[in-house]
């Protein structure tokens, strides 16, 4: 009986030795479980932040900015800003390509002038050379005048565009857009139309030139013509 009391001490002593060796069974699992879902884990996490990331719906710090007319408002501000861009552009070009051709309408005039003013008192060769230079001249005015004319088509584009953007600002509530792209296209215009003006007050004076030089044109030829009729007279006699 003694030897198998002691037998019976050695093997519980032995068994409990083991467990504290060897981690239990749930332990071993749990851990082995935690192991394995531990990069799940974070990858589920990781595609659920790109996720929410990739959708801006779920921003909830402005619930209206995304609304239709919140958009539209939006969107027809950026082009009013386009358009009015655009009309800024062509109007600069425009007067620029209006005060040269205003310059180049000065240019004749001072040649029409020189040249009625010096009728009777030059040969013909040196009234052709002045001539050719008024040719030059004359067509330099025209090229500024084609150019002006094509940028002024271009330029009432983009008042149209301006206009039907304000409009579209004024209907999707886009109030200070419309009035805004409005107060552009009226400065714009009288902008335009002061040099416009210039150019009109240049064209009128060169018409007054040319009159006058044809007049003067006229006078001297009919005083080369009048000038052998007291020889032809005298012969007669």
């Amino acid at each position: 009986m003694a030897a198998l009391r002691n037998w019976l001490s050695r093997s519980v002593t032995s068994f409990f030795r083991y467990r504290q060796c060897v981690p239990p069974v749930a332990n071993f699992k749990k851990h082995c479980f935690s192991e394995l879902i531990r990069p799940w884990h974070k990858a589920v996490a990781f595609g659920f932040g790109v996720t929410l990331c990739a959708v801006p719906i779920a921003q909830k710090s402005e619930p209206h900015s995304l609304s239709n007319d919140a958009l539209m408002r939006r969107a027809v501000s950026l082009v009013t800003d386009s358009t009015s861009t655009f009309l800024s552009q062509t109007t600069y070009a425009l007067i620029e390509a209006i005060t040269e051709y205003t310059k180049a309408v000065y240019t004749l005039i001072s040649l029409y002038r020189q040249y009625t003013s010096l009728l009777g008192k030059m040969n013909s060769q040196e009234e052709d050379e002045v001539w050719q230079v008024i040719i030059g001249a004359r067509v330099e005015m025209t090229s500024k005048q084609q150019e002006y004319l094509k940028l002024e088509t271009t330029w009432m584009t983009a008042v149209g565009l301006s206009e039907m953007a304000a409009e579209a600002a004024y209907h999707t509530g886009a109030d200070q857009a419309s009035v805004t792209a409005r107060s552009h296209i009226q400065l714009v215009k009288s902008q335009v139309q002061e040099v416009r003006q210039l150019c009109q007050k240049a064209e009128a004076k060169l018409t007054e030139a040319q009159t006058a030089e044809l007049l003067q044109k006229t006078q001297e030829d009919t005083d080369e013509r009048g000038e052998p009729e007291p020889e032809a007279y005298l012969r007669e006699d």
